[in-house]
């Protein structure tokens, strides 16, 4: 395979069919298996967000509820139409990850091994299978690296702002888009690149980002930054924190550990190789997050999307200085462990295997010893344990509701201990006939009792000493434990309250909570 260097963008190469190829045959991956095991907990509560299409909410951005609602207008309420957009997300990614090998001097061979890379990394494989902002956060931060690299390249300076417009959606998307945004600028500022912010468009860009941001922003504002008070709580609780040392050893497991003799290479091509040193910015700012994102404790995945860069430019690397060298063995011995080990990643980050078999196929693979929250386990990682019990818990609410007078039936409220609870009853419940539901949970707690008196309840979640402060009668109805549903899903006890002490209104502080 040929190489070339990275001068002006006229001279690089057309970028490789293969590239394209692998872009849609990720899609088709997902298509193939997304629909397997059942919704996700907060997929249900994204759903229940866009129902309630806000500038915020409590714990993330607002661009996720308006892509769920988006997605159910569009296509329904099925599991394939919920999942559509994060499918369809792999493909950037991939073509992204070529692309970004392409502007750095990659030849055929790099950007088919970046995107390659890409498309069998374990992270990538688990963000778009279900409904999350962490589908599209790699999206917008490779775009923003991408258009670096074009303007590093000599590309037209109003690309910046095309960078704010990007950057902007981004942090709508997830905040955590101001972090690479932060790396970007240090990164320009330890660079020769520093005399981009001598110019008037990087600057338009930046105001552009900030009003695209300021909606979010105000309403943060308006209701007391409750991001950051629900980070204050559930970092060192609910989010499991580990060791520096710790941190950057669990990084190597997000993109298969056998890839990383080429994001390692990526970041040296940065920061040390004669021609990849014009692009140091990128190094900057992956290692810029990296520290953020230690000293803040956040989850290991949350530097996860910065990984794509990395791997394009090591792939370059590899090409310009491993696989130059004589024998037609040196390709086949590389890329045949990296495809056999994504290929036995994969059961381990989407739902291909029966369920069965895929706890016995976790276990052996000690996938629950990696957690990212302190949450108890049962037979299945946090991640597939998710899937499972929302339906069964809808079921018994409507056994309960029904087992009521008729009279009764149309005054009722229903009361869940947690978002994953009340986004099931929203979701499913419509079709029973049931009403939406009540939580004190995240951004549930924000949205009120909803005009709930709370003189008859249907409770799920709730231990019955808490329930018997705040009623007069609290009836066991029944208890249910879903197979395979995580510990704090299982053995739930159905409760019908009555005659409660105060109303839900005059009370309602007392039952939100973040976590």
């Amino acid at each position: 395979m040929e190489t070339q260097s990275a001068q002006n963008p006229a001279e690089l190469a057309p970028l490789n069919r293969s590239v394209f190829f692998l872009a849609a045959l990720a899609v088709f991956v997902h298509f193939l298996f997304n629909s397997k095991y059942g919704y996700f907990r907060d997929e249900l509560y994204y759903a229940a967000c866009g129902e309630h299409l806000a500038w915020g909410y409590v714990d993330h951005a607002p661009l996720v509820a308006l892509a769920s609602r988006i997605s159910r207008g569009l296509f329904g309420d099925s599991l394939f139409a919920l999942r559509l957009l994060p499918a369809l997300s792999a493909a950037p990614k991939v073509w992204l990850a070529g692309w970004l090998a392409r502007e750095v001097g990659g030849a055929r061979l790099a950007q088919f091994f970046a995107a390659l890379l890409v498309f069998l990394a374990p992270i990538y494989l688990t963000f778009d299978n279900f409904l999350s902002m962490n589908a599209f956060e790699p999206v917008f931060w490779m775009a923003c690296a991408a258009i670096v690299l074009r303007i590093l390249n000599g590309g037209s300076p109003r690309l910046w702002i095309l960078f704010g417009i990007v950057a902007g959606i981004g942090i709508l998307n997830k905040h955590s888009m101001l972090f690479f945004g932060s790396g970007i600028a240090l990164g320009l500022l330890l660079t020769p690149a520093r005399k981009q912010f001598a110019r008037v468009e990087i600057w338009l860009g930046l105001a552009i980002a900030f009003l695209i941001f300021l909606p979010n922003l105000l309403w943060e504002i308006r209701n007391g930054y409750p991001t950051i008070a629900l980070l204050h709580t559930v970092i060192g609780t609910k989010y499991s924190t580990v060791s520096p040392l710790a941190y950057i050893g669990e990084q190597f497991l997000l993109v298969n550990p056998l890839a990383a003799p080429f994001w390692l290479a990526g970041l040296y091509f940065f920061l040390f190789d004669r021609e990849g040193r014009k692009y140091s910015v990128l190094a900057y700012a992956y290692l810029v997050v990296l520290l953020e994102m230690i000293l803040l404790h956040g989850k290991i995945y949350y530097l996860a999307p910065g990984y794509i860069m990395l791997l394009a430019g090591g792939a370059v690397w590899w090409e310009r200085k491993i696989f130059v060298r004589p024998g037609i063995w040196l390709k086949p011995a590389v890329l045949t462990p990296i495809i056999v080990s994504g290929v036995i990643a994969a059961p381990l980050a989407m739902p291909i295997l029966p369920v069965a078999t895929a706890v016995e196929y976790c276990a052996f693979f000690g996938v629950q010893d990696v957690k990212v929250e302190n949450v108890p386990l049962n037979t299945l990682p946090q991640l597939f344990g998710d899937m499972f019990g929302w339906q069964e818990q809808v079921q018994a609410m409507v056994r309960a509701v029904h087992s009521l007078p008729a009279g009764e039936q149309s005054r009722v409220t229903l009361l869940a201990y947690n978002y994953g609870e009340a986004g099931a009853m929203d979701y499913f419940g419509k079709h029973y006939g049931l009403p939406k539901a009540i939580s004190g949970h995240n951004q549930y707690g924000a949205w009120g009792p909803r005009g709930a008196s709370g003189d008859l309840v249907v409770a799920i979640g709730f231990a019955k000493e808490r329930l018997d402060r705040a009623f007069g009668e609290v009836t066991a109805f029944e208890t249910i434990s879903p197979e395979y549903a995580l510990p704090e899903e299982s053995g739930l006890t159905i409760y019908i309250c009555r005659h409660p002490r105060k109303t839900l209104a005059s009370s309602w502080n007392e039952w939100t909570y973040l976590d």
